[in-house]
């Protein structure tokens, strides 16, 4: 089972690097992005999730209009990519909701920075999936939490996907860095364990992004654009001809809220039987 998520959002990458990009240039890219995203997903005929900030909808709410109709989920990636309030969580849910209409249950917070889970829960949301088990130096360590779904207070926490050994981060700089097939060997691996892939990307992978004014390093933009499409289509190919299915994270996680609430029912009238 195949979890694909995207954080839609204002390309300010360039920014972290010193390099130069002003806000219209940072949504045009993005939505270019996500443009070439509903493609690839509709013509594999898979759903996925799209965590979008606030921002990054108020302008471009016809794609954002359109990947709902076409049967995507949409959660919440905060108000802006790069300024965090917490009181950013409930205002870009109810925003969110107003604009498109639709329930709003999943966060995941930018650059998956830790957040409070009162805070998450306090602002109505059901899962959060913004932690990656995994140690990346200057960003997390999270290298002892559960690889699997677990619940944190009131809000259901959906880790990334992860290797079986070493905790390799299945993100979308390894499905760029590393060779595609060591890459599905790994997601193979790690769908045996778990049971499912949760893997994210962003729209401006899916364009050209190699420009030097945006002072980028190169494992940034390696195998973007036509690169990117070709793979991410080829992936999807082959995940399809193993069988996995593909689902929203909405989905995924309300069906594996029941099948635990049925285990504890079934253990309870066993406990029962045996007492």
């Amino acid at each position: 089972m195949i979890l694909l998520s995207f954080d839609i959002e204002e390309f300010d990458m360039p920014l972290e690097y010193n390099g130069e990009i002003p806000l219209e240039e940072q949504l045009a890219v993005s939505r270019k992005g996500l443009q070439n995203i509903l493609a690839i997903l509709k013509d594999n005929d898979v759903k996925a999730t799209f965590f979008s900030t606030v921002v990054f909808a108020e302008n471009n709410k016809d794609l954002v209009q359109q990947l709902l109709s076409e049967g995507h989920e949409l959660a919440s990636h905060t108000w802006f990519h790069s300024d965090f309030d917490e009181k950013h969580l409930l205002e870009s849910r109810i925003e969110l909701e107003k604009l498109f209409e639709t329930k709003v249950l999943g966060l995941r917070m930018p650059r998956m920075s830790p957040v409070s889970e009162d805070a998450v829960s306090d602002a109505g949301y059901f899962y959060n999936s913004s932690i990656n088990p995994t140690y990346l130096p200057g960003r997390y360590n999270n290298f002892k939490v559960s690889r699997n779904p677990f619940w944190q207070k009131k809000v259901l926490q959906f880790p990334a996907s992860v290797s079986t050994i070493f905790r390799v981060p299945l993100f979308w700089l390894s499905f760029h860095n590393f060779p595609l097939w060591i890459y599905k060997f790994l997601s193979k691996l790690s769908i045996n364990s778990t049971g499912f892939l949760n893997i994210y990307f962003h729209p401006w992978e899916f364009t050209d992004i190699s420009n030097p004014k945006y002072k980028l390093p190169n494992f940034t933009f390696k195998n973007t654009n036509e690169a990117m499409i070709n793979r991410f289509d080829d992936f999807i190919k082959w995940a399809k001809r193993n069988n996995y299915q593909f689902f929203t994270i909405k989905d995924f996680l309300e069906n594996w809220t029941q099948k635990k609430i049925r285990i504890n029912e079934d253990c309870l009238r066993c406990q029962t039987f045996f007492s």
